[in-house]
């Protein structure tokens, strides 16, 4: 994955490193176990992009009830409980209707192990990349996903964060993500950045179509300043 890291970087320009996730049924050879659970999954995201290659458990999500049930962790009783007051609490705020509880993406697979990594640092093909930037920066991968076929149709996802893993999963397709507040406070997004999650069979395919993508939209913004001079 070192290649498309490095067309990454030069093709969008400072962005965030992207984190691969990748989900195993048996702990990875060689590479450490988080030290510590996380106060949420998405905080693993943070770790990740900052250069650390860690996998964790099942249960080292279970701090965070709502990212346990989108990741597909067997919820304790106390965990489970967690989960149903929080939902209870948000629905008591206004924050979520409880009918939208049923339609959050997530993966019926068992979570048991998964690996966070650099993208630069990943081996072999993770399930999910995850891409952190900017309005300019997403609207340029989001281009070049559908250049290539590879754009989800569904709109931008909001709350839950960590559902935009599962989605991308079961849809195959690039889901751009605008994070909710909880992932903000984990991942220290800032309020002008957003995600584009993307299947990791295609990451090289769609960072391949970026590149023509980032040159066409060059030519495109030469046009049109000419038009309006400014």
């Amino acid at each position: 994955m070192n290649r498309s890291w490095s067309n990454l970087q030069r093709l969008l320009g400072g962005s965030a490193e992207p984190v691969s996730v990748t989900f195993c049924d048996t702990p990875p050879v060689g590479t450490p176990r988080v030290g510590q659970a996380a106060p949420a999954g998405c905080a693993y995201w943070k770790l990740a992009a900052q250069g650390q290659t860690f996998y964790t458990a099942a249960a080292d999500h279970l701090n965070c009830p709502i990212g346990a049930y989108t990741h597909g962790a067997e919820l304790t009783p106390e965990a489970n409980a967690q989960l149903n007051g929080l939902i209870e609490q948000m629905v008591g705020i206004q924050y979520l209707k409880m009918e939208e509880v049923s339609g959050i993406p997530h993966r019926v697979q068992p979570l048991r192990y998964a690996v966070y990594a650099p993208l630069s640092k990943t081996e072999g093909t993770p399930d999910v990349v995850l891409v952190r930037g900017n309005a300019k920066q997403l609207m340029l991968l989001a281009e070049a996903a559908t250049a290539s076929g590879l754009m989800s149709p569904t709109q931008a996802m909001g709350r839950p964060a960590c559902s935009v893993v599962a989605a991308t999963m079961e849809s195959g397709k690039v889901t751009t993500s605008l994070g909710c507040v909880g992932n903000r406070v984990y991942t220290d997004l800032a309020d002008d950045e957003f995600y584009a999650a993307v299947p990791g069979a295609s990451v090289q395919r769609v960072v391949d179509a970026l590149e023509t993508m980032v040159e066409a939209n060059a030519k495109l913004e030469e046009f049109h300043r000419g038009r309006c001079a400014c």
